[in-house]
């Protein structure tokens, strides 16, 4: 059998080196890749409906012959139209296409076509701008469509599929065993690739959608064990607990219970001769800091080394004054790395770090550079763990032998889906916060009440507060959003004897830190932001954040945003500001208003976006998926779950399942070296 991932696309008709460059942007970049590109959406042909009764805000497919395709005009702006005119026989539409010759060139005179779009226009004079369009009475009854990039159509996508199949169907083995087939009632690959791409049927499709959903799960599931199977090897850094009297004698505060829970699971799996692989998952402001902080004095007392990644410098200098503040007076010497960290003073730094003088190194992405190397790292953090894929968090794993990991993270997720997402890393949670903390009060109102709003913050800093006020836009782009900027200047002018900041993206680091240094020291009544802040300074006496344009940013955002403030005693605010009229918009604001607890939100999030969106573009770590979905497809990871258990307490590295190995390796070719291997 010919690996078809080694075979260039090029090999098929039809794919020169310009349309090969097209397919990489999309990711494909071999036979075998194109054919996991699987279509989005199809269109059922014997669905059409009369011209008359097309909606007007929604695609639908209508068959119509062309009458006449009428000369190409040149408009300005340098854009070409192509316009053929149709009938139905009841009535005429016409078919636009700009800028694109070749659907136009394809369409005939006289001949009889399936044209999918959005029929737009006017009851008496309808339209269809870029359809997609077959010729009437073709043999499959399902049409394909692909995500595309530009250039490329759905067509030519299929047209390739078609060759593929047509030269390789017969060579494709099936990864999965013949007993999983049977167990779950799933086609064969075979069957499953040529009814994904050229379906016989919308019941054909719908058989193959779920064997290649079947397929993709068990192998993310069994790469995520295969991870997680690292554990298994043996850490040089085998620790002695120490005494936690002086680390917690040396607290402003006392532990609660749920740290003091955490900070045990964490001390246990240091004394095993496997390197610790946990996630310790924490709502804003329960304290995960102070638990890192265990471990590292833990590691310090065994003469060992610590490092904490951070994903901006900002919450990388955050993490270092508090961690300095509270490990130099116990002996333990704290530095601190970013790409900010320059000349001699970097130079020292990595000397001292190597000699073993540095016990804890925070950073950024600077601390996974070719030229940073430890003398005995035995424990490793990373912070805002969905903001890192497995790669990195790996590549700073290699900078010892086999360390321990301990991954925090802020943003809650469903402990079903964090299973999955972390299913390399064993699962702390910390889910009590500090005693003393008291329940930001939280509403939304419309922009008719911002002049209140800020009647109410200059209240609020009378009592001796501080106000954020977040924007979504840096300055004004002409559209309806608000930005900081502006807001700055508005906010400045109501309330002219208060002194208000501004802090966005684009500031230099320098100016950054001096902005939140002086709100910090309270040298500013009011600071107006972009999210920047969602991972900034810690500031005690911010008691009132405004947010406005707050239908613009998920939950899981807006929950981030609202733990900047209530970090104290102090009865904290949090007031969002919308005048959306979109459903989801609402039920969001709504939820905010509901409830301060972070994973019911994630729950809630989740639900309505879905993981894509929850987690960001590519953010969360995971492979991405090509035709799963984690929300959707939950039944299936239940099953397949099963399946993933039974394989590997059968075969635990896979070797009598080749097949299925090579699909992990693939699934999951970008993690680090102590990955898969």
């Amino acid at each position: 059998m010919k690996d078809l991932f080694s075979v260039d696309i090029q090999f098929l008709k039809g794919v020169g080196p310009k349309r090969a460059q097209l397919y990489q942007k999309l990711g494909v970049d071999s036979v075998g890749s194109l054919l996991q590109y699987y279509p989005r959406s199809y269109i059922d042909l014997h669905d059409t409906v009369p011209l008359s009764a097309a909606p007007f805000d929604s695609p639908c497919a209508v068959q119509g012959r062309v009458v006449r395709k009428l000369p190409v005009a040149r408009l300005s702006g340098g854009r070409t139209l192509y316009k053929v005119l149709c009938t139905n026989y009841e009535q005429d539409f016409a078919v636009t296409f700009f800028n694109t010759p070749y659907p136009y060139g394809q369409l005939v005179e006289g001949e009889d076509y399936i044209f999918y779009g959005k029929f737009g226009g006017t009851f008496t004079g309808r339209q269809v701008g870029s359809p997609l369009f077959i010729p009437a009475g073709q043999p499959h009854d399902v049409l394909p469509v692909y995500p595309l990039t530009k250039g490329l159509t759905s067509k030519e996508i299929s047209r390739s599929v078609a060759v593929a199949i047509d030269a390789f169907l017969a060579q494709l083995a099936d990864p999965l065993p013949s007993w999983v087939r049977t167990q779950y009632d799933l086609c064969h690959i075979g069957f499953a690739v040529q009814n994904i791409h050229l379906p016989q049927s919308p019941q054909a499709a719908q058989l193959a959608r779920r064997r290649l959903i079947f397929e993709e799960l068990l192998v993310l599931q069994l790469g995520m064990a295969l991870l997680k199977q690292r554990t298994r090897r043996r850490t040089d850094y085998r620790l002695i607990p120490p005494d936690l009297a002086p680390f917690t004698a040396a607290l402003p505060y006392q532990l609660t219970g749920a740290q003091r829970r955490c900070i045990g699971e964490i001390l246990t799996d240091l004394q095993r001769p496997q390197p610790m692989s946990r996630l310790l998952q924490g709502d804003v402001g329960s304290g995960k800091t102070v638990v890192a902080a265990a471990g590292v004095y833990a590691a310090a007392q065994n003469g060992a080394q610590s490092a904490l990644m951070a994903p901006t410098e900002i919450l990388a200098e955050q993490h270092y004054q508090t961690l300095n503040t509270l490990l130099q007076p116990l002996g333990i010497t704290v530095a601190l790395l970013t790409g900010s960290t320059k000349g001699a003073a970097k130079k020292a730094l990595l000397a001292d770090l190597a000699a073993g003088k540095i016990d804890l190194l925070v950073g950024t992405h600077a601390l996974i550079s070719q030229n940073v190397t430890f003398s005995k790292l035995a424990l490793v953090v990373t912070d805002e763990q969905h903001r890192f894929g497995v790669k990195q968090r790996g590549a700073l794993g290699e900078k010892g032998q086999y360390p321990h990991m301990l991954v925090m993270s802020a943003t809650p997720i469903p402990r079903t889906l964090a299973l999955i997402i972390y299913g390399d890393l064993d699962i702390s949670v910390l889910d009590e916060k500090p005693a003393g903390r008291r329940e930001i009060e939280t509403f939304a109102v419309d922009f008719g009440k911002f002049r209140r709003a800020v009647a109410f913050a200059e209240k609020q800093i009378r009592a001796g507060g501080q106000v954020y006020v977040v924007c979504p836009l840096i300055e004004d782009s002409g559209s309806e959003l608000k930005d900081a900027a502006t807001a700055q200047q508005q906010i400045q002018q109501l309330l002219p004897h208060r002194r208000v900041g501004l802090l966005h993206g684009r500031m230099r680091p320098k100016e950054k830190e001096a902005v939140m240094a002086a709100f910090k020291q309270k040298q500013l009544d009011l600071l107006v932001s972009t999210t920047v802040i969602e991972v900034g300074v810690d500031v005690p006496d911010a008691n009132l954040i405004i947010v406005q344009n707050a239908e613009r940013f998920g939950l899981s955002a807006l929950h981030q945003l609202r733990g900047r403030v209530g970090r104290s005693d102090r009865q904290s605010y949090c007031i969002l500001i919308s005048d959306a009229q979109g459903e989801t918009a609402k039920k969001r604001l709504d939820a905010m208003c509901r409830t301060s607890d972070g994973f019911a939100l994630a729950n809630f999030d989740l639900e309505l976006r879905g993981p894509g969106d929850f987690f960001g573009s590519a953010q969360h770590g995971l492979p991405k998926l090509k035709i799963a979905d984690l929300l959707q497809d939950r039944m299936v990871l239940a099953q397949t779950g099963t399946v993933c258990r039974q394989l590997l307490d059968a075969d635990p590295q896979l070797r009598q399942n080749p097949l299925l190995r090579a699909e992990v390796g693939r699934l999951f070719s970008q993690v680090g070296q102590q990955g898969l291997n």
